[in-house]
């Protein structure tokens, strides 16, 4: 069931609001960035998310094929999301689930985990070994 949640870095200077449907899914990625920050994300459509405040606070990393845009906050350093445009759907925003302020713990133990292999640009497929993630 799709809810509006509200997320935000830890000092509160970047905040957000999202429509998500927890239930549909979120993923873990083995890529560099993914793997040593242990991100789990979940994708929410341009549509369905709205950045409330800090803009200005917003500062982006990009590497490798510069397709993604990391973000964090400058003031903590929390990335409590990024963006990139997918070739069939248009820009999309990976949210990071440990960002969600008012979310339930029961939904985030009951929402289905997938993982992908961006260490090797296989976004549709698992990695050989996920344990570390």
């Amino acid at each position: 069931m799709k809810k509006t949640y509200h997320g935000s870095c830890h000092c509160g200077a970047v905040r957000y609001q999202a429509e998500i449907d927890l239930s549909e899914g979120t993923f873990k990625c083995n890529c560099s960035i993914c793997a040593k920050a242990r991100n789990w994300l979940v994708v929410v459509p341009a549509g369905r998310f709205r950045l409330l405040a800090g803009e200005a606070e917003l500062t982006e990393y990009q590497f490798g094929a510069r397709r993604i845009h990391h973000l964090f906050c400058r003031r903590c350093g929390v990335r409590p999301f990024g963006w990139s445009t997918a070739e069939a759907g248009g820009k999309f925003y990976a949210v990071n689930v440990a960002s969600l302020d008012d979310v339930d713990l029961a939904e985030l133990i009951d929402a289905p985990v997938a993982f992908v292999d961006g260490r090797h640009d296989e976004f549709h497929s698992a990695p050989a070994e996920t344990r570390h993630l």
